[in-house]
């Protein structure tokens, strides 16, 4: 037996990511300004990724409130801190080795790697730890 937690959370960040990306493009070919319709396409994929993590992936039954509060928290750290230090640590390391856009790019996978590292940690043992009074039920 297994956990299959870590592949439920990778299906549903590649869902997470397709929703953001369907709804982006589909609001600005109506014509919808890209900002407006980027912070309409993230909001719906935060909130889908909320609820598939906390029903999919984890399987959570805790108080929502708590969780979404927790969730976000995590979640913009992971966004708004993690990845642009280690934006800006590998461009440190090897910027004066390729292109600008080539080490940005690196530098953006290695940040995507560390902070679903992090959300997947984080979301498994602070946001939506398994219940104190039953074994986790490994699938």
């Amino acid at each position: 037996m297994s956990d299959r937690r870590p592949l439920r959370f990778v299906i549903v960040g590649v869902l997470n990511t397709a929703v953001d990306f369907v709804l982006l493009f589909l609001l600005t070919a109506l014509g919808m300004p890209v900002f407006f319709a980027n912070i309409i396409s993230t909001s719906v994929a935060f909130g889908f990724s909320f609820f598939a993590n906390r029903s999919f992936t984890f399987r959570s039954g805790g108080d929502a409130r708590v969780q979404i509060v927790k969730f976000t928290i995590v979640t913009l750290v992971s966004l708004w801190l993690l990845q642009p230090a280690v934006i800006w640590a590998v461009s440190a390391i090897i910027g004066n080795l390729f292109s600008d856009e080539v080490v940005l790019l690196i530098g953006k996978a290695c940040a995507t790697v560390v902070s679903m590292t992090w959300n997947y940690l984080l979301y498994a043992r602070f946001v939506f730890p398994p219940a104190a009074d039953h074994t986790e039920v490994m699938e």
